[in-house]
């Protein structure tokens, strides 16, 4: 264990040492958050222009630098030890790189890219199809490469040794996980220090899970290497915000935890332990459904719920601080299901 703090310290310190030069590179390459017109699925104004507002010329790119990081010093820590590069440290490599290409490019769009409406719709769709896809692949390796297929029910494994036997299924049931996990991290990346911090505490519980896992040494490695250079992040990242990490990270991170939480076989674990994900996504489809079937009512003031709570007036420090709480008590509450009945 004593290694793996000292990788954590080593990426915090590599990370540090390059942050600053990093954001004024972003600041160079114009890299920065744009004045964008927010409108609602029905075409009306939201009230997100005037929350937001002072986030415009933030610079936003801060991801690559953090996967670099973790690359990095999960390669040297292989290369200097008697670990040795497997399926496992394979997968999380290629969940990484496929989500994080994905990331980057979407964030070069929003930077650089056609504005027109319809170019934006086809974005989104091709975002989407590009993100089953690289799903699908990931899965497939979990499923073929590494064999997993079953899946356990937390309480009832303990007490029965009973656990689901997915087969084939696996695949699409992973693939749904891992899509619907980045999507909630990305949607919950919408206030300084909120998102990262809220990593932060979801990846230490999966780290305190890692122990009853076979592959928890290589899922240790990776937790280690992402929780060092986020520490530095969100130093630069909590209200107000000096950097922001985009698509880039906020894609890329969220598949890697829903693929450890796979592998480590929490994955009904998951929905706890990333609660506030969970809430912070179920909130924006809620509105999007109350639209389309209320005649355009709202639910939220503005959804996803972070900013809702803007909107009714508390400040952004207030939310993210909360949400950091509520963060903290999910994961305990996993980590009791997770581990009942284990001793």
């Amino acid at each position: 264990m004593d290694k793996f703090f000292g990788i954590l310290l080593l990426s915090s310190s590599f990370t540090a040492l390059l942050m600053v030069p990093f954001i004024n590179l972003l600041y160079f390459l114009k890299f920065r958050t744009p004045q964008v017109e927010s409108v609602d699925s029905l075409g009306r104004k939201t009230p997100f222009n005037k929350l937001m507002g002072n986030k415009v010329g933030t610079p936003t790119g801060g991801g690559v630098l953090l996967i670099t990081s973790t690359f990095l010093f999960t390669l040297i820590f292989y290369g200097l030890t008697q670990f040795s590069l497997n399926w496992t440290a394979w997968i999380l490599f290629a969940t990484l790189f496929l989500f994080g290409m994905l990331g980057l490019y979407d964030d070069w769009l929003k930077f650089f890219g056609v504005k027109e409406k319809k170019a934006w719709l086809f974005d989104f769709k091709y975002k989407l199809f590009v993100q089953i896809l690289f799903g699908i692949i990931v899965s497939s390796l979990l499923y073929y490469k590494m064999g997993l297929h079953l899946i356990s029910i937390p309480v009832i494994t303990a007490l029965t040794s009973f656990r689901l036997e997915l087969g084939w299924w696996f695949i699409p049931i992973a693939a749904f996980i891992i899509i619907s996990t980045s999507n909630a991290f990305n949607i919950a990346d919408g206030l300084d220090g909120l998102s990262a911090g809220l990593l932060v505490i979801a990846l230490s519980a999966f780290w305190a899970l890692t122990g009853y896992s076979s592959y928890g040494g290589d899922v240790s490695l990776f937790i280690a290497t992402i929780i060092g250079a986020l520490l530095v992040y969100l130093y630069f990242n909590i209200f107000p915000a000096r950097i922001f990490y985009g698509d880039t990270a906020a894609l890329a991170f969220g598949a890697v935890l829903a693929v450890i939480a796979l592998i480590l076989d929490q994955a009904l674990v998951l929905p706890i332990i990333g609660g506030m994900f969970v809430v912070e996504g179920a909130s924006s489809l809620i509105q999007m459904l109350s639209f389309k079937f209320r005649n355009g009512k709202r639910v939220f003031k503005i959804a996803p719920l972070h900013h809702h709570f803007q909107v009714i007036g508390w400040e952004e420090t207030k939310v993210t601080m909360r949400f950091w709480l509520f963060g903290i008590v999910l994961a305990f509450a996993g980590l009791f299901l997770a581990t009942f009945g284990l001793g």
